[in-house]
């Protein structure tokens, strides 16, 4: 016999959601098989069976919440469950005889009174009928001054109506009952709506999202990058990149090379604050956001300063595949120094990226859109303009230095030529 554990899932990840239960009680399973998925707050990992066995018992269900360490579950040695002995037939049931004349004769007799009397509190209260209890509630009348016409002494609606129309005071004539108010409209009548619980990773991501906003002074600066070279580029050598490399040649790698040779030219943007010390990072492991199913995860491409375009579009495309089919590992999720976002594969054209806690930088890249733009004095074309924006923390970096980062970023892409010596 043994117990189903929860695993150690790396040094943050204290804690997961039982998602699913693949197996149940009975079932017999093979050592390396998938008992159940487990969500964390940053991957779902799947918990495989130690050892064959028969599921003995379960002890944490589908969506609770359960710690490293704890059993979730019990295998224990067999072949599976026993089948229960089938039930024999139900013996048919004989009517009950009679009971004789003078056993009839002892039951006790009840009538109404009685029951009455039986039921009527101690107290001395009067027995009344609740629409005889609500009338009087409303009108402030004392029931014990009701008299009620019912054989058994019980009050009713009537009984307490008729009290409160006879006229108080001899000398005044009888009330009128207040005329009846019409239906008021309900101003907020209820509408349809869903009410559904966050993920895991959802609550995480929203926590630490308000958390970069809370502990960090963030700014953001734009500028805009005039993409005709780098589109130029991928026209002439995209199909030969592809059959060399086997994998596109898109964007992002341009843009990895781009922010590394700007993470070089201004470490600052590539540093970490720890309490009064600023930690500034000389490798280069750049964060991708992309967005899964259950939300936008952030995978890292390490050591992208040693990477070619090759190496990084495919490092791209795995950890994006990965992340889709929700399978990434914790190691490739954790350590990046700075991050890459790109809102405009979704048509956004401007937006302000949140900082990735505890990273000090985030760039956010947008839609490519034919913009009229000023070649000189006299002449204006249409060029594929994109707008870049960075958001910085201001505690250690200064607005000049975020400027004059997204100013190499932009002049890096609009040559990137140059990004071969110093990206």
């Amino acid at each position: 016999m043994s117990e189903i554990k929860v695993p150690e899932m790396g040094e943050s990840i204290t804690e997961g959601t039982v998602s699913k239960w693949v197996v149940k009680e009975g079932d017999t399973v093979s050592q390396g098989d998938v008992l159940l998925e487990l969500e964390t707050d940053k991957v779902n990992l799947e918990i495989s069976a130690e050892e064959d066995g028969v599921i003995e018992s379960i002890t944490r269900q589908e969506g609770e919440t359960v710690q490293v360490g704890e059993s979730v579950g019990v295998i224990g040695a067999g072949s599976g469950a026993p089948k229960a002995p089938p039930a024999p037939p139900a013996k048919e049931d004989k009517p009950a005889p009679p009971a004789p004349a003078n056993e009839q004769a002892r039951e006790p007799k009840t009538d109404l009174a009685t029951a009455v009397a039986v039921s009527k509190p101690e107290t001395g209260d009067t027995i009344a009928t609740p629409a005889a209890r609500k009338l009087a509630r409303e009108r402030g009348i004392d029931l014990t001054a009701v008299q009620g016409n019912d054989p058994i002494g019980r009050v009713k609606h009537d009984d307490v109506r008729k009290h409160d129309d006879k006229p108080t005071n001899l000398g005044a004539p009888p009330s009128k009952p207040a005329p009846p108010k019409p239906p008021v409209a309900d101003s907020n009548p209820a509408k349809p709506a869903d009410r559904v619980p966050m993920s895991r990773r959802r609550r995480t991501i929203a926590n630490r999202l308000v958390e970069a906003q809370h502990n960090a002074a963030m700014l953001t600066t734009f500028n805009e990058v005039d993409m005709t070279a780098i589109l130029d580029v991928r026209k002439r050598r995209k199909d030969k990149f592809k059959e060399k490399h086997d994998v596109g040649l898109g964007f992002m790698s341009f843009f990895t090379k781009a922010v590394v040779g700007a993470l070089k030219a201004y470490p600052m943007v590539n540093a970490e604050i720890d309490g009064d010390d600023v930690i500034i990072k000389k490798y280069y492991d750049i964060g991708i956001a992309v967005s899964a199913k259950e939300g936008l995860v952030v995978p890292v491409v390490r050591d992208a300063d040693r990477l070619g375009f090759a190496g990084i579009e495919k490092e791209i495309s795995s950890l994006a595949s990965k992340a889709r089919n929700n399978s990434l590992s914790l190691s490739e999720l954790q350590g990046g120094t700075f991050t890459i976002t790109n809102g405009g594969v979704f048509g956004s054209l401007l937006s302000t990226p949140i900082l990735n806690a505890p990273q000090v930088g985030i760039l956010g890249m947008h839609k490519i859109q034919l913009r009229p733009v000023a070649i000189d004095n006299e002449r204006m074309e249409n060029r594929p303009m994109m707008y870049i924006a960075l958001s910085y923390d201001h505690r250690i970096i200064d607005g000049s230095e975020a400027v004059s980062f997204l100013v190499k970023v932009k002049e890096l892409l609009e040559d990137p030529e140059t990004l071969l010596i110093e990206g």
